[in-house]
C-alpha cells in the first residue's frame, strides 16, 4: 500500500511518500510559512503519487476528534497564521485521500513504538525537548486521546533552589516548557544551549525539571518504556543526570526492576528511530 505522510512542523512541513512497513520513498522538506504559503507546495508534492491514504503528526493544539466536524482544524497556536486552518480537511479536500491526524509527539510514539527503542514495550512515552516541550504515549498500540490530546509539556515543576528565572511560556510562565525548553535555557543563561555544553550548572538545572516531569509520569502513565528527543536531548551528558535525579525523586517508591540502577539506561533511552521518527509514525498512523 502506498501512503502519505506529513510531519507538520512549527519551522517545516516533512513529506512523504511511503509504505506500511515505514520504508520511505521519497521524501521532501518544505519551510512552515502561511498557510497560503505552504499548503500549494504539499499539494505539488503528492500530486501524482498515487497515495492511498495520508498519515499527518501534526504542532498542536489540534482537534483530534474524530466525529467532530472540526476534525484535524488547527487551534489556538502561538503559530497566528494557523489558528483555525483545516489541516486535515484541507488535504482531504485537494489530494481526495482519506487522513489520520494525530500530534507530532504522539505519531512519534507510535513509531519508536513499532520499530524503534520501545518495539519491545508494550506502553511507552515519548518526550521531546527543544524549541518547546511535548509528549505523546502509547499503550497497547494506540496513542493517548480523551479530552483532547496530551500536553504534557505544560504541567507545573517545582523550582530549582538556584533558579530565578520566570520562565518564558506565554500561558503559564513558569511550567515545564516555560523553564525547559530549548528557548528557556537560551533566554536564562544568555547562550544556545549547544554553546554551554561544558557548564554542568546548566545541565543540572534542566535535569532537574526533566526529570521531575518523568517522574510525574511515571506515576500516572507507567509506561515501560521512555523515549527522550528533541535539540535539547543531542546533550548527551544529559541522559545520565536525569536517569539519576528520576531514581532519586522516585526514592524507590515504584517496585519495579526496570528502575534500579543496573536497568534504568534501558528505561529512558533515545529515540531508536532519530530524525525519522515523526515521519515514519505518521506512515504508521495512515495504515490504521
Amino acid at each position: 500500500m502506498k501512503l502519505g505522510a506529513i510531519e507538520a512542523g512549527g519551522t517545516k512541513f516533512v513529506c512523504a511518500v511511503g509504505n506500511e512497513y515505514g520504508e520511505v520513498f521519497e521524501k521532501t522538506t518544505i519551510p512552515t510559512e502561511s498557510p497560503q504559503i505552504t499548503m500549494p507546495k504539499v499539494y505539488d508534492f503528492f500530486a501524482g503519487k498515487g497515495v492511498e491514504r495520508m498519515g499527518i503528526g501534526s504542532f498542536g493544539p489540534i482537534d483530534l476528534d474524530e466525529n467532530g466536524d472540526s476534525y484535524g482544524t488547527i487551534q489556538k497556536t502561538p503559530k497566528i497564521d494557523w489558528v483555525d486552518f483545516p489541516l486535515a480537511g484541507e488535504i482531504r479536500k485537494n489530494l481526495g485521500v482519506p487522513v489520520v491526524v494525530d500530534t507530532d509527539v504522539n505519531v512519534a510514539a507510535l513509531s519508536e513504538s513499532q520499530w524503534g527503542n520501545a518495539k519491545d514495550a508494550d506502553s511507552c512515552l515519548y518526550i521531546t525537548v527543544g524549541t518547546g516541550v511535548g509528549a505523546g504515549a502509547v499503550v497497547n498500540g494506540t496513542t493517548l486521546k480523551g479530552l483532547s490530546h496530551p500536553e504534557m509539556g505544560h504541567i507545573v515543576v517545582k523550582r530549582h533552589e538556584n533558579d530565578e528565572f520566570t520562565g518564558i511560556c506565554p500561558y503559564h510562565g513558569d511550567c515545564l516548557e516555560g523553564m525547559a525548553s530549548g528557548p528557556a535555557i537560551e533566554k536564562r543563561w544568555g547562550k544556545a544551549g549547544k554553546d554551554l555544553s561544558g557548564d554542568p550548572a546548566v545541565w543540572e538545572m534542566e535535569a532537574h525539571y526533566l526529570a521531575q516531569a518523568l517522574v510525574s509520569y511515571i506515576y500516572i502513565l507507567s509506561p515501560e518504556r521512555i523515549v527522550m528527543g528533541g535539540g535539547v536531548m543531542q546533550q548527551e551528558h544529559l541522559f545520565g543526570l536525569i536517569r539519576k535525579n528520576v531514581m532519586d525523586m522516585l526514592g524507590g517508591y515504584v517496585s519495579s526492576p526496570k528502575l534500579d540502577a543496573d536497568h534504568i539506561n534501558e528505561y529512558i533511552v533515545p529515540p531508536g528511530l532519530t530524525n525519522e521518527a515523526g515521519i515514519k509514525g505518521a506512515l504508521a498512523l495512515a495504515k490504521k
